[in-house]
């Protein structure tokens, strides 16, 4: 993209771009290159001086900058040049927390604030990990381990809460302990062009976004054992507010792009344009009000998933009683996605679990709620490849037990949480006013299953529906307890 292109498209998200003064050498302030010198205290030093002094860059060349927790401070940008490697320490007694979160790079309440340049951030997440555990058996450090893994000890890559005018760029971030970059309660955010390798260790999920107000994340390579970009919403009085997401290539052993699952306020004007999603063990991509938000006007354009357990997921839970999610226009376009037989994440160390089972291939599926419908929905120019080969002596749901399928509103949102389906193309429940425009499906093989079936739907709309299916004769949308349904040709 040209840079004049690049700069419209962040003013049109509302996104500043922060400038920065002088350049200060790493070397003036002490900090070493070895590897093997703890600089905390010579970092924090530094970016303590250069905020005082009119602000500016801290740039770190060639060498290994080993380090416990550092704080951000106005108006400084931590600069890594290429052949620079920022080492989070192995020691777990070396990271200090905002609001309880330990990271590496923190910073809370700060504008003007960055990490940039061609060097690499390398969190260390297993070798601390296996850290915090031992201290933990010790009796040194207290968590509660499940399944002999850490939680709420383990740091992060980057976290930044309720800082403005924020710019992360060009930085590889490898091996965090728990979730990579993180920013909660931020404005005007740049992410552009970084490389996540996040697959140390479990939940490491890529980039979250949580109650951000003007972000943009662009020409990005996230490669996550956990979720790749993911929205969240942790507080009920704020949302995720205008979210520019955009070409950006995901891999990812959970979901490609997900909304939630923390989904507390809200999700609004979020635009997800020309991203590329593969060897994705569960959705390409998620959009879930499963805790009381309100999703509203959210675009989807441009999607590419190959090797993806799952094409769409979009559902609303009550995961607390009366909190009940509020979900409209959503509009999904030019999308094209193949789903294979196989397991798509085979080789992560991490891999995703086998789970719900037994079931066959899971279809895409937009759910709401029987008193709770999600409204306003546009699949446009939509192509879905499935392996087909459903089998009703492996698993059943047919399409005399639409009411028994149960709505498991208040469990964590996935799409094989339904077990079996009765549908190897669309499951739609509980939706009002749908168009399908343009939307093409294959099957691979026989599947005992049909293609498209809408369970209290008011309001469908079907144009140049294409289903391809080997020796199947049934029509290919079932409707039950819907009204308003119009198939054209």
């Amino acid at each position: 993209m040209k840079p004049l292109k690049q700069l419209f498209l962040l003013l049109l998200v509302g996104v500043s771009i922060p400038m920065t003064a002088m350049d200060y050498k790493a070397s003036l302030f002490g900090i070493k290159s070895d590897g093997v010198t703890l600089n905390t205290t010579s970092i924090q030093k530094a970016i303590d001086y250069i905020s005082e002094n009119g602000g500016g860059r801290l740039v770190f060349y060639v060498g290994r900058y080993l380090t416990g927790s550092v704080f951000m401070k106005d108006n400084v940008t931590i600069q890594l040049q290429e052949g620079a490697i920022l080492v989070g320490s192995p020691n777990p007694f070396d990271y200090q927390k905002v609001l309880n979160q330990p990271a590496l790079i923190l910073a809370q309440n700060r504008k003007n604030i960055g990490v940039t340049g061609m060097g690499v951030i390398d969190g260390q997440g297993f070798t601390v990990a296996n850290n915090i555990i031992d201290l933990v058996h010790k009796g040194l450090i207290k968590d509660n381990l499940t399944d002999d893994r850490p939680g709420a000890s383990r740091p992060f890559d980057l976290y930044f809460m309720g800082c403005s005018n924020v710019r992360i760029q060009g930085v590889t971030f490898k091996d965090p302990c728990a979730w990579t970059l993180v920013n909660e309660q931020c404005k005007n955010v740049v992410i552009s062009q970084v490389t996540l390798d996040s697959k140390a260790f479990w939940n490491n999920d890529g980039i979250d976004i949580v109650d951000c107000d003007s972000v943009s994340i662009t020409k990005s390579y996230i490669d996550a054992a956990d979720d790749g970009i993911c929205l969240k919403s942790q507080d009920p009085a704020s949302l995720c507010h205008n979210i520019y997401v955009y070409h950006n290539t995901i891999r990812s052993s959970a979901n490609g792009i997900k909304f939630g699952t923390a989904s507390f306020g809200g999700f609004k004007e979020i635009k997800i344009i020309s991203n590329i999603v593969y060897d994705t063990y569960r959705s390409a991509i998620t959009i879930s009000a499963v805790d009381g938000a309100t999703v509203d006007n959210i675009i989807v354009d441009s999607l590419r998933a190959v090797n993806t357990g799952n094409a769409i997921f979009i559902s609303i839970g009550e995961r607390q009683k009366g909190k009940k999610g509020r979900m409209r226009n959503i509009s999904i376009s030019n999308v094209y996605v193949d789903v294979p037989s196989t397991k798509p994440d085979a080789g992560y160390r991490y891999e995703g679990p086998v789970e719900d089972m037994p079931r066959n291939i899971s279809p895409a599926a937009i759910t709401g709620m029987p008193d709770d419908m999600i409204e306003n929905v546009t699949l446009k120019n939509i192509e879905i490849h499935y392996p087909g080969g459903g089998n009703a002596n492996f698993a059943r749901a047919g399409l005399d037990q639409l009411d028994s399928i149960p709505e498991v509103l208040a469990k964590y949102p996935e799409f094989s949480m339904f077990k079996e389906l009765p549908a190897w193309g669309f499951f739609i429940r509980h939706v009002k006013n749908i168009s399908l425009d343009h939307v093409t499906m294959t099957c691979g093989k026989p599947d005992y299953r049909t293609a498209v079936v809408l369970s209290d739907v008011q309001c469908a709309t079907f144009k140049a529906l294409t289903i391809t299916a080997p020796g199947d004769k049934k029509d290919p949308v079932f409707s039950y307890k819907s009204t308003g349904v119009v198939i054209e040709k």
